[in-house]
């Protein structure tokens, strides 16, 4: 039996705007299990980007709990949670992030680097060249093609090992074919070093490539919505 990594209990956040309170997540109960594949999927303004911000210690809650691999996150100060992300969580964006004055595969060890952690080269030759950009280590990211430059911000995200990679509209900028491709390539890395993925998307395409689809509305978890693709 897998063991859950992740885990909300009546988690809440207000955003106050001038005189209006807005209501990202309504007091929302969520899962994940260890090597799960889940998509999170929803219009805009459900409360997707802010549990995921949640989940990385990104953002803090009003109210309730995030726990992410037994750990308490509403219990570390700012200095834990600055080495929960960069040890714990693996983070890509629809923005690809890269340092435009570093080549790929600097982009992808800096992380490790700043953090003052070996870079297992064996292990990023391995990222390489499943993600089929070996041949791309010296380039710079302005000579790269946006699936390029979001298997590289893949790379960077597993180069460290984390428990758990979050994925915010990572085929946003991609055309049709590479948003397939990408999210077809890191379910595949996912599933060869276990890793635990949680992926936003508006497609819903892209959001059945996933062992799990949950529905948001109004910052909770549609009732009926959370499923288990094809079944």
């Amino acid at each position: 039996m897998r063991n859950i990594i992740v885990k909300t209990n009546a988690l809440t956040k207000h955003y106050e705007t001038g005189s209006h309170t807005v209501i990202a997540l309504n007091g929302l109960d969520f899962e994940v299990k260890e090597r799960e594949f889940v998509s999170i999927i929803g219009k805009s303004g459900c409360g997707k980007s802010t549990l995921l911000h949640m989940i990385g210690g990104l953002d803090s809650p009003t109210s309730g709990t995030v726990i992410v691999d037994g750990m308490n996150l509403s219990e570390m100060s700012q200095e834990q949670l600055a080495l929960f992300r960069r040890r714990k969580v693996g983070f890509i964006f629809q923005q690809y992030n890269l340092i435009p004055d570093l080549n790929v595969y600097d982009n992808i060890t800096f992380p490790l680097e700043l953090d003052g952690a070996r870079v297992d080269k064996e292990f990023i030759g391995e990222l390489l060249k499943t993600l089929h950009i070996a041949d791309k280590i010296e380039v710079f990211p302005s000579m790269l093609s946006g699936g390029e430059q979001q298997r590289v911000a893949i790379a960077r995200a597993l180069a460290t090992k984390p428990a758990i990679i979050l994925a915010d509209e990572p085929t946003g900028n991609l055309d049709t074919s590479s948003s397939h491709d990408v999210i077809g390539l890191l379910k595949v890395i996912a599933r060869r070093y276990q890793q635990t993925l949680v992926v936003i998307t508006h497609d819903l395409d892209i959001a059945q490539m996933a062992d799990r689809i949950v529905r948001l509305q109004d910052g909770k978890i549609l009732r009926g919505s959370d499923s288990y693709v094809g079944k």
